[in-house]
């Protein structure tokens, strides 16, 4: 697996509450690990709240003793949740801090994915799939049908998340394996690339993009030209 990953600021805000981490190489008995963040709070709480969360469950993998992927997983989603959880609860100014996770590591072809919050693993080959689903307000209004998903992208609640890492003392992640080919792609981002860019045309630009890197490049700005409301994350990852 190739990988590659960039975060920018975009056009609104003032500070980058997204973080990341890509390795296509080995982190403890993970062959790779790639994880995405979206960091909420106030002042410098939203930052702390993801840089603490990926930094946590970086740790927690390299350093577990279990081999079983979902297992190691979980275990590192978990204590990257107490952790910032605690942070929050002991200093008055990241009260109220959380984050969203996308996180997956490939092993064999296998896919193992987590994910809490709205920020979304795609899988792209014939065509673009969204593997994960949204924890947000507006994506449980689509699944009672009370709105379309093309309404859902420009409802003035579209923010509004149902579920995020640290908020709460004990934290549910939901969990998924896909088997994968060579030449598939994943792409995992925050909901700043998606609310800017349709997902046909996040396709798009990733099958005609030369390389991952220039389609990464690419994606980020197309963000920011659409508007570059929000903060915008983008990793890359090509199956070889």
């Amino acid at each position: 697996m190739k990988a590659y990953a960039k975060s920018d600021v975009g056009r609104k805000r003032s500070m980058n509450q997204d973080y990341f981490y890509c390795s296509d190489s080995p982190v403890g008995s993970f062959q790779n690990l790639l994880i995405v963040a979206d960091g909420m709070g106030g002042h410098k709480a939203g930052d702390h709240a993801s840089k603490l969360c990926v930094e946590n469950i970086v740790k927690s993998v390299a350093e577990s003793r279990h081999s079983t992927p979902v297992t190691v997983m979980n275990e590192a989603v978990m204590g990257a949740n107490s952790a910032v959880y605690r942070e929050a609860m002991e200093n008055p100014q990241f009260k109220g801090m959380g984050t969203t996770i996308v996180a997956c590591t490939l092993q064999d072809r296998t896919l193992y994915i987590a994910n809490i919050g709205d920020s979304r693993l795609y899988l792209i080959n014939d065509g673009i799939k969204q593997i994960t689903s949204d924890h947000s307000l507006v994506e449980e209004m689509v699944k009672n049908g009370n709105i379309t998903e093309s309404e859902a992208r420009i409802h003035p609640q579209k923010n509004i998340i149902t579920r995020a890492l640290g908020i709460e003392e004990e934290v549910r992640a939901d969990y998924f394996e896909i088997s994968v080919e060579t030449s598939d792609i994943v792409l995992m981002c925050t909901d700043g690339l998606t609310n800017m860019i349709e997902d046909d045309d996040i396709e798009y630009i990733v099958k005609h993009s030369s390389s991952i890197q220039k389609a990464v490049n690419s994606l980020v700005a197309k963000a920011n030209e659409n508007g570059g409301y929000d903060n915008i994350t983008v990793v890359l990852a090509e199956i070889d």
